[in-house]
């Protein structure tokens, strides 16, 4: 088992005073209902939700960001729509986009998609009328788009908080085709990479109200809760794997401090073999360093750990939650592949 000899208890200390910006769940105060998984508003049946399909990365630099994750992971190139690279994680179809930013806007992770069973347009915009997402001209607040991109249908909508949301089939790749699961020409990395991606573990993301996202999203899709982190913080199951959701806010803000605006906080990566000590070698070894005693935004290219205990759902001695930024600071988070928020060393322990 690793010892996390790699961290000086310095590093290990500053690292745990910066926590917060990954960490905000136990602060949820509010309650939330359990997952209603038959019927739902209107008795309408939920939509199945059965993968993690991507999240889309917003970035200063395109060329500078797919050459970091795929000297970082290996990852292909599976598909390529306009300026989007869209890069395989793991075996596929899963992956990350990476597209310019918009003018005057910050880089971000500014859409996450979910994989449904049997993807039908109709049916879904039916489902999600039932909770009240109607049309709009694009994905906003309770609305939802449809692009047809060379006859496949893209589908977004927009939660309570407006974070957009994703669905497709859960084959889609981000490629040709009715399903957009033609991904036909799938170019190699130019480099190994130093770390093997198995798959997409989670997604933290900060909303001005966790109680009304989960229930919300447990009414849309019928989820059931997968672990706890705190009391009030519930990790919503998305599939039949390990995968998950976790919503974090509503609660007063520390020290008087403005409320954090509602988005996708981190993404979660996983990997075979979870051993922190060697990870964060390997990516100093990379340029990733060590964010120390600081406090606040981490800032681009830095790497630390965050001990999550019994209090939150942790080991006894905490569980390693390993943290990085990408070099324009959007912050990304390495797991074992059998984690699943819970207890243990490696956060595996999900009753």
């Amino acid at each position: 088992m690793p010892t996390m000899s790699g961290l000086t208890r310095r590093q290990l200390l500053g690292s745990l005073s910066a926590a917060y910006v990954a960490q905000p769940l136990a602060h949820v105060a509010k309650p939330f209902r359990a997952a209603r998984t038959t019927q739902t508003a209107g008795g309408s049946s939920p939509i199945r939700v059965r993968t993690l399909n991507h999240f889309g990365l917003a970035v200063t630099d395109p060329k500078r960001s797919v050459d970091f994750y795929q000297g970082l992971f290996g990852m292909p190139v599976q598909a390529r729509v306009d300026t989007t690279t869209i890069l395989r994680v793991g075996a596929g179809p899963q992956f990350i986009s990476i597209a310019p930013a918009a003018a005057n806007a910050a880089p971000s992770i500014n859409h996450y998609c979910l994989g449904i069973e049997n993807f039908a347009v109709d049916r879904v915009l039916a489902a999600l009328a039932a909770h009240g997402v109607t049309k709009g001209a694009a994905a906003g607040p309770m609305k939802v788009a449809i692009t047809m991109r060379d006859g496949t249908p893209d589908l977004l909508f927009g939660d309570p908080d407006g974070v957009v949301c994703q669905l497709q089939d859960v084959s889609y790749c981000g490629g040709s085709g009715p399903l957009g699961n033609a991904c036909r020409t799938v170019e190699p990395s130019p480099k190994k990479g130093l770390l093997a991606l198995r798959d997409l573990s989670h997604l933290t993301i900060f909303s001005s109200d966790a109680a009304r996202s989960n229930s919300f999203y447990q009414d849309l899709f019928g989820l059931s809760i997968r672990s706890y982190q705190g009391p009030t913080a519930p990790t919503l199951a998305i599939g039949p794997t390990v995968a998950f959701l976790m919503f974090a806010g509503g609660a007063p803000a520390r020290g008087g401090a403005p409320p954090r605006p509602a988005s996708i906080n981190h993404a979660c990566l996983s990997l075979d073999g979870f051993n922190p000590d060697q990870v964060l070698k390997m990516l100093e070894t990379y340029g990733v360093t060590p964010r120390g005693d600081a406090t606040g935004p981490a800032g681009p290219m830095k790497s630390y750990v965050s001990m999550r205990m019994e209090n939150r759902g942790g080991a006894p001695g905490g569980t390693p939650e390993l943290y990085f930024t990408d070099p324009d600071g959007l912050l990304m988070q390495l797991q074992d592949s059998s984690y699943c928020g819970g207890s243990g060393f490696l956060g595996n322990v999900c009753k």
